[in-house]
């Protein structure tokens, strides 16, 4: 029988949803949520940013920017646990097809770290924020957008 799943997701929580083939309706399967997924920089920081110097004598230490906002790690470190779940999930054949529904810039984040055997899972991908959405909502939202229902 196949399985369908639809990861519903932003920065700070996420939701898989599966269907099997004959049921009607979906089922809750895991909720993640990062407490930290949509804290500030400032929240975030806990020290000093690093300081680099010159060679001479006259040179001053300098402020070194991070490459990556605090923010920006903690949505990549949410979205690789998200995509290992994923493929765990795959290897143990839990779902057939998969659906991603996040907003833009996180489904980035998701695409650029899922595993190249879960990519060929994906049947479709909507850039919408229904993370806050009762699971009810999601039903009928997947039922207007997701022509597998």
């Amino acid at each position: 029988m196949r399985t369908s799943w639809i990861l519903i997701a932003d920065s700070s929580r996420a939701r898989i949803f599966g269907k099997k083939e004959h049921e009607r309706h979906l089922e809750e399967v895991e909720d993640f949520v990062d407490s930290l997924g949509r804290a500030t920089n400032h929240e975030l920081r806990t020290d000093g940013r690093g300081r680099f110097y010159g060679k001479g004598e006259r040179d001053q230490g300098h402020a070194a920017e991070p490459a990556v906002s605090p923010a920006e790690h903690e949505n990549d470190l949410f979205a690789h646990t998200l995509t290992r779940y994923l493929d765990d999930a795959r290897k143990a054949n839990r779902y057939n097809r998969l659906y991603l529904i996040a907003p833009p810039k996180f489904l980035g984040l998701i695409r650029g770290s899922l595993d190249d055997e879960v990519k060929k899972m994906i049947q479709g991908e909507l850039q919408k924020d229904i993370s806050t959405f009762t699971a009810g909502e999601v039903e009928d939202y997947v039922k207007e957008n997701i022509w597998m229902l």
